[in-house]
Parts: structure tokens; C-alpha cells; sequence
């Protein structure tokens, strides 16, 4: 019934639409549901961090987010979507650019076809998954131009409709992080943000994410943030977990709201959100990708990275953001064009993968593909991994954000009048004046962070540490068997891959009985994301796993 209001508020405003006078401020496209019975069913959930408190944002307004594209939306009617969806639904990006080629589409028909699925599902309180935080308004008429310009020497990602994790740092949209204290955050583009236009992708809009990329509260929801309220799963709502931070990045190229999304990771941030998502998702190695203008945890740990519904589409994402960024001391630029590597990525007969023997013995799915890839020719090498000390982790990331955060809050925010908070401190205080509206779930991460007194001296000697014990955790069987990637399961192992700085690509694996999504994780020495990906487009290429939620076709 709400599909077929949504259908009917459409064909009314095309009734419209030659009236250049018709004004659309005062249209109500998304009222306020009632979601007492959801918050309730969740309660009886077996994952106590599922048990919410709420399922809607208190304090932001979608339809301010909705309306100014919703005659956009109008001009596509139902036929047309229909008529669009076997050119554009599941298709990688090659073949989206081929019938653009071809003249049976446009980058303009692209970006509403995308549009119109966001506002057929994130309108109707049956299947909103709250991902979408904010829309570029401009981005029909970029599209528009896009198809206007003559160019031959264009980079893939051309004409692409991309979203963007809410902690990136967008002109003429606010990145929030998903925080109340940074609802009206105005800032520049972050430098892959400029990688992007640059090479003339569309920024679509901000995705949802777990608030502070997740490490503000313990045990609290994954996917929640005061600003977007609760992420939900395409492929179970409020059955599965969304995984985060990046939630909304994972759940919208899930639902085919976009061609791919731009996640950020500190620790599993991309990699958990991606397998609980059935997506692609590559946490690259720490410079590869530059952190300028994304709100942060950890410069040491941080990196973005896109997240995508097949293996092409994410290198091709990965190629058109890199680049030598001297506001980053940790950036390394490149010219390698990763999207060539996956073209003809080979076979994956005579490699050699690692196993863990444990994740053999207790996870069947990861066995049976195990079998799978040994039938292809691949060389299973099973191994048990050292044991390895992390301790000193959160201690990493606490003294890291007590002073990467009033270094961002400084550099970054442009308004400062507006967004008065320049320490965590502050940020903390800010949030108890209203507490029920601004941290439903606590602050206890932030707490700790505020009482962490480690030292800048003894916080470098744990970082050395911690790295030195990641890669022994990872060489010690690459080294020893001269392996091409060890296979772990979605971000089982995300933690020693940060603190090594080592790249790690997720793809979808299989699916429980269940229907809950499940991927297996490849992890490799730094700077290795062609092999990777070439390893990783072999194997989706054999399998060919991933199926979209079926409530979002």
C-alpha cells in the first residue's frame, strides 16, 4: 500500500510537471512512522547489540534530504525504470559504460534510475534500510553535462553514480560522521573526494555509518547513528547485523542504490560491513589511499576504500582515487591501473593459499569452498597461526584520536563558528547536556579515551610493537610456504591486518541457512592489491556466489 502511495505521489507531480511553477518545499514525502513494535521485536534478539533503542534518527528531517530531487524522480515513470533495470541492475561498471556507449542509455537516465530506487525504498517505512543520510542536489545536472561532453580519454569511473561514508569530506554537503556535534559540518573536498571529480565520477550522496566509525560506545548497535538512526541489512532487516562502520556504504551497493560506495576502515570497518552485505570490499594499504578530510580514529590505522558489487568495479573505484597527496605524510601515490590487472586476471590453478586449520574444523562454508578451489588447481597450504600479542591496541586508538580528531576538528571544518567543539573533551560534554538524544547507547569508548594517560613515547614503542607482531602473525606462514594470500573468513583477522598495515579484499563466499551473507577475506603483504584483485576476480569469476536480496530487485 505505501509502494502504491509512493507510485501515485509520482504520477501526480508528472501531471505537473509542466508547470514550472509547481513548488515542492512544503511536500511531505517521509512522515514519522511509529517504530515501537520493531524496537520491541528486537528485544527477543539472540545478539544483545541487536536489542535497539530506537529504529529512526530524532533529529534529522529526511524529507529535507528528499525533496529537492523528488521532480527529478518524477520524470522517470515505473515503464521506464522497468525498462532500465536489465541495463543497469547487478551490471559492473564496463558494461553500464558499453550501452552508454552503445546510446540505449545515459548517464543522466543512470543516476535517476538510482535515484528512483532510493526513493522507492528508503520512503516506504517496510523497507527503508536508513542508509541514505544526504543526496547531492546538484547531481542530475552534473549528469546532464557529463553527457554533453565530448571525450575519449576518459577513466572508467566516468558518468558513475558513487555514495560516500558520511565521515568523508564533501563540499556542499555536511559530514557528520554520524554525530549531532558535527550535524552541520561543512568542509572541502576530502583529496579522494577531488580523485573522484577529477576523473568526473558523480557523487550521488552520504551513506549512514556506525557514529565516530564505531568507537564511541561499547557493545552498541552496529550501523546506529544519531544523525541516520539504525542501518539495516537488505538481506534480513533487523535480522542480521549490518556490520560497521561502514554500514551504509555495505547496505546501499547492496541494494543497488548506486554503482559503489566509498567505506573507511580503521580495524574490520570495510571488511565487516562488505561480508555481511554480500559486497566487495578492500581495505587497502595504509597510504594508498589518502585520509585528508575524513574525520578520524587513527592516523596510523585509518584508510578508505571502496566497496562494490563485483571485483572489476572495485579496482576500477580503487584506480580513480589514488594519487599523491602531500597533506598526507603517509601517502605514497601511484600510477598503476588496477582495473587492467582484472581484466584477464588468469587462472587461479598452481596458486598458493593459506588456510587457518581452526576456521577449517569449525566453519563449514569456508571448508567447502576450501575443496572448491582445490578442484581449481590452487595449492592448499593449511597452517596454524603463531600466537601473537595485541595488547596496546585500544590504547592505539584512543591516544590516536585524542589527538587526530582536534587536529581534523582544526584543519578541517570550515564553519567553526557553528561547530564550536575543538577537543574531545568537549565533544564529550556536549553530549551529556542531552544525553537520551545525543547518546541513546553511552560514550564509554570516549570515556576511556578521555582517562588514557599513556604517553606519545610509550604510545610509539606499542605501535611498533603492534606492527612488528602483525606481520609476524602473517609472514610467518607466507614466509615459510611462499604463498600468494592467506584466506581468512569476513574480518576474523581484521585486527592484525590493521596493525600490519596489510591489504585484505572480502568477496562473497556463500550464505548460511539462514540467508545471512558470509564472505572469505584474501590477505596480502603491502602494495600487493593488483594480486589480490586478480586473485579475487578469478575467484568470483569461478563461483560466481553473489545473489541481491531478493526483497530489492
Amino acid at each position: 500500500m505505501k509502494k502504491l502511495i509512493f507510485l501515485l505521489g509520482l504520477l501526480l507531480i508528472i501531471s505537473c510537471k509542466e508547470s514550472k511553477k509547481v513548488d515542492y518545499s512544503s511536500v511531505v514525502l517521509w512522515k514519522t512512522y511509529n517504530d515501537s513494535s520493531d524496537v520491541a521485536v528486537s528485544q527477543e534478539h539472540e545478539k544483545s547489540r541487536m536489542r535497539y533503542k530506537l529504529i529512526q534518527s530524532r533529529v534529522s528531517d529526511r524529507n529535507e534530504s528528499f525533496r529537492p530531487l523528488y521532480h527529478e524522480v518524477a520524470e522517470m515513470s515505473e515503464t521506464d525504470y522497468n525498462q532500465l533495470k536489465p541495463l543497469i541492475l547487478e551490471q559492473d561498471i564496463p558494461t553500464i559504460q558499453r550501452h552508454i556507449k552503445d546510446g540505449k542509455l545515459t548517464y543522466e537516465k543512470l543516476v535517476r534510475f538510482f535515484l528512483y530506487r532510493i526513493y522507492r525504498f528508503e520512503l516506504d517505512s517496510s523497507t527503508t534500510l536508513h542508509t541514505i543520510i544526504a543526496l547531492n542536489e546538484n547531481v542530475v545536472e552534473e549528469a546532464r553535462e557529463l553527457d554533453n561532453l565530448i571525450s575519449e580519454d576518459r577513466h572508467p569511473i566516468f558518468g558513475m553514480p558513487i555514495l560516500l561514508k558520511d565521515n568523508i569530506g564533501t563540499a556542499g554537503m555536511n559530514t557528520t560522521a554520524g554525530a549531532i556535534a558535527l550535524k552541520d559540518n561543512e568542509t572541502k573536498d576530502a583529496f579522494i573526494v577531488e580523485q573522484l571529480k577529477k576523473n568526473k565520477a558523480l557523487i550521488l550522496g552520504k551513506v549512514n555509518l556506525s557514529e565516530w566509525a564505531y568507537y564511541m560506545c561499547n557493545g552498541c548497535p552496529l550501523g546506529y547513528s544519531a544523525i541516520g538512526g539504525q542501518t539495516l541489512n537488505p538481506y534480513g532487516r533487523g535480522v542480521f547485523e549490518t556490520g560497521g562502520s561502514s554500514a551504509g556504504s555495505g547496505t546501499s551497493v547492496a541494494a543497488n542504490y548506486a554503482v559503489a560506495a566509498v567505506g573507511t576502515e580503521t580495524s574490520g570497518s570495510i571488511l565487516s560491513p562488505s561480508s555481511l552485505n554480500s559486497v566487495v570490499g578492500l581495505k587497502p594499504t595504509i597510504g594508498l589511499l589518502s585520509r585528508s578530510g575524513i574525520v578520524p580514529i587513527s592516523s596510523t590505522l585509518d584508510t578508505p576504500g571502496p566497496m562494490t558489487k563485483n571485483v572489476i568495479d572495485n579496482a576500477i573505484l580503487l584506480s580513480a582515487m589514488t594519487g599523491k597527496d602531500m597533506a598526507d605524510n603517509k601517502s605514497v601515490g601511484t600510477d598503476e591501473k588496477y582495473f587492467k590487472a582484472v581484466l584477464n586476471p588468469g587462472s587461479l590453478k598452481g596458486k598458493r593459499l593459506g588456510v587457518f586449520k581452526d576456521l577449517l574444523e569449525t566453519d563449514s562454508i569456508y571448508r567447502n569452498t576450501i575443496d572448491k578451489l582445490k578442484k581449481q588447481g590452487v595449492e592448499i597450504i593449511e597452517f596454524t597461526a603463531p600466537e601473537v600479542s595485541m595488547d596496546g591496541f585500544l590504547t592505539l586508538l584512543n591516544i590516536d584520536m585524542k589527538n587526530d580528531l582536534p587536529e581534523y576538528l582544526n584543519t578541517n571544518v570550515q564553519n567553526k563558528e557553528e561547530i564550536p567543539m575543538r577537543t574531545l573533551e568537549e565533544i564529550v560534554k556536549f553530549n551529556l547536556a542531552d544525553s537520551v538524544l545525543r547518546i541513546p547507547y553511552g560514550q564509554s569508548i570516549f570515556d576511556g579515551i578521555l582517562k588514557d594517560s599513556t604517553s606519545l613515547e610509550e604510545l610509539q614503542l606499542i605501535k611498533n610493537r603492534l606492527e612488528e607482531n602483525g606481520r609476524l602473525f602473517f609472514d610467518t606462514p607466507m614466509d615459510k610456504h611462499q604463498l600468494d594470500a592467506i584466506l581468512s573468513i569476513n574480518n576474523y583477522h581484521a585486527g592484525y591486518a590493521a596493525v600490519a598495515k596489510y591489504p585484505a579484499l572480502t568477496i562473497p563466499m556463500g550464505y548460511k541457512e539462514t540467508g545471512e551473507p558470509i564472505s572469505l577475506t584474501f590477505i596480502a603483504k603491502p602494495f600487493h592489491e593488483s594480486d589480490l584483485l586478480k586473485l579475487g576476480r578469478a575467484f568470483e569469476v569461478t563461483t560466481k556466489i553473489r545473489k541481491p536480496p531478493l526483497a530489492y530487485n
